[in-house]
């Protein structure tokens, strides 16, 4: 049995935010999405682009984990990272995933689902050069979700890209790049008291966004 100071059963809190109702949220969700992000942009300025990204293996086993958001449109939401990394190969694997944000302040989440493609070289390249000059080294070092033997190992292999490199001007190595998750369905999840939360699941049929509300 946990003692007293271990049991968080008894911890929870209120939601009191503004109702969503049917009649204002938009036909697109792309279109509500940017209303709820461009809020967070304004509110959480440090965290509206974190998202946890779900992935499952071959055999359906999952993963999730922060990554950032770093381009949306309406073809999709993209994220980079080394293609070697755990997510790259559960992604090799099952090329389909969630994305969830969630903004404590607002008292919000996103989920979006969908299938996910690797973004060509060149877009993974533009946003690699756009990076800080140590992010750079770091991300061309590091052979993401690998073991190593120490910190001290991660760093010497900095050093050394950085003595090849003095220039600064490191290619993006081909093992690392973008993706793009390709929405086939979006939740809009707004805390309400009690715990009658608010929840609309968009749906897309037949090329066309069906929409319901959710039961809470």
């Amino acid at each position: 049995m946990a003692d007293q100071n271990s049991d968080i059963s008894a911890l929870r809190r209120e939601y009191v935010a503004e109702g969503l109702h049917r009649a204002d949220i938009c036909a697109n969700p792309f279109d509500q999405f940017k209303l709820w992000f461009d809020t967070a942009l304004t509110a959480l300025p440090d965290d509206a682009t974190s998202m946890t990204l779900a992935t499952a293996d071959s055999e359906g086993r999952p993963a999730a984990r922060i990554v950032l958001l770093k381009q949306f449109d309406a073809r999709g939401f993209c994220w980079f990272t080394d293609f070697r990394s755990e997510k790259g190969q559960q992604l090799a694997q099952n090329p389909y995933a969630e994305i969830m944000f969630y903004w404590y302040g607002l008292e919000r989440q996103i989920r979006i689902r969908g299938p996910v493609e690797q973004l060509d070289y060149n877009a993974g390249e533009h946003y690699f050069n756009e990076r800080p000059l140590g992010s750079r080294f770091s991300a061309a070092a590091s052979h993401q979700s690998a073991p190593i033997d120490s910190r001290a190992s991660l760093e010497s292999a900095v050093e050394e890209l950085k003595r090849a490199w003095p220039d600064g001007n490191i290619p993006c190595p081909e093992t690392w790049g973008g993706y793009r998750l390709i929405p086939e369905r979006f939740e809009f999840w707004q805390g309400r008291e009690n715990r009658l939360h608010d929840r609309f699941c968009y749906r897309l049929e037949a090329g066309q966004w069906q929409v319901d509300r959710l039961q809470p």
